[in-house]
């Protein structure tokens, strides 16, 4: 399959990043032009099984060998207790563990991948790392529909060119699944809200139903679309109806929230092609993402997203979308 590229040695994944102090992981700033061209790079790893997994590697912030963990009561099963690391102390679970698989050997998880999610930083036991792949995001498959039981935490699927599948995690519903789901809090409700609408994009179950919550505690309408190419084709649907009927679209969608990483089409390019259609003109279109760092926000910019929101944060979205959706 020539869509998936090999990009790092898997015998010197690990060694490389301890001998430079991460600088495996330091590119990630410049590995985001690749949003633009709609291609995402997948840490691939093992939990022992005969499956394989990948994680974003943006959501990767280093991967070394795990440390002195120490005990700490009331902790979810799964989580073995906390580290320092760098400056900050994390949480630390056995992904397999967590995910329900049997573990004959639970010493032999003794590398960590320490992952970052909307601020949120914790460490994933795991057998051991194996690759860096780049692959194009339309060669990534939703998982909804195709997996059940301890596989909710899948989030996609992507192919391998000896056939292999790879399932790629979803850091939300694990964080939501370790530590429960943040509250959403009181938020402002919109003037007319029932006459406004929020059409969103987002592939994590978890993130639907939070942003669902804060445009209901808002008053406001909306739609939803669980990737990038179902929230293009339901746009343009839309879109051509309205062309058809002589409707004005603005008055029918406020503004549209894509999320970055997504399979099949990321938001960057999901944006480059809303802002490429006239028939969307004075529609705004937010970023709602957990790939925080100034180089997202950039590309974000440069492809035309007019606000970037961190998740997952309900005030500030909540504050963000209130003035466009003023009557």
């Amino acid at each position: 399959m020539s869509s998936v590229e090999y990009h790092t040695s898997s015998s010197r994944l690990l060694e490389d990043d301890q001998q430079s102090g991460g600088s495996l992981f330091d590119t990630v700033d410049a590995r985001t032009s690749l949003a633009g061209s709609n291609k995402m790079e997948i840490l691939l790893f093992s939990l022992g099984t005969q499956e394989i997994f990948g994680i974003n590697v943006f959501k990767v912030k280093e991967v070394c060998r795990a440390i002195s963990i120490t005990k700490t009561p009331n902790m979810p099963d799964g989580v073995e207790g906390i580290v320092s690391l760098r400056g900050h102390i994390i949480p630390v679970l056995t992904l397999a563990k967590f995910m329900g698989f049997d573990i004959p050997e639970p010493g032999a998880h003794a590398t960590m991948m320490v992952a970052e999610y909307s601020r949120h930083i914790l460490g994933f036991l795991v057998r051991d790392v194996d690759r860096i792949i780049r692959v194009d995001w339309d060669k990534v498959r939703p998982a909804e529909g195709m997996l059940a039981g301890n596989r909710d935490m899948i989030t996609a699927i992507t192919e391998l060119p000896d056939g292999k599948l790879v399932s790629i995690l979803d850091v939300e519903q694990i964080l939501a699944s370790a530590f429960g789901e943040e509250v959403v809090g009181n938020v402002e409700k919109v003037e007319r809200g029932h006459e406004m609408c929020v059409f969103f994009v987002d592939d994590s179950t978890v993130a639907r139903k939070k942003i669902s919550e804060v445009l209901d505690k808002m008053g406001v309408k909306h739609m939803q679309a669980n990737n990038g190419q179902e929230g293009w084709d339901r746009l343009k649907g839309l879109a051509d109806v309205s062309q058809n009927s002589g409707a004005n679209l603005r008055a029918q969608i406020q503004v549209i929230l894509v999320d970055a990483e997504m399979p099949e089409m990321d938001g960057y390019v999901l944006t480059q092609h809303i802002k490429a259609d006239k028939r969307f003109d004075g529609i705004p279109v937010v970023m709602h993402s957990s790939l925080s760092s100034e180089a997202n926000k950039d590309m974000g910019k440069r492809v035309g997203v007019d606000y970037y929101v961190p998740k997952f944060d309900t005030g500030i979205l909540a504050n963000t979308l209130l003035p466009l959706l003023a009557a």
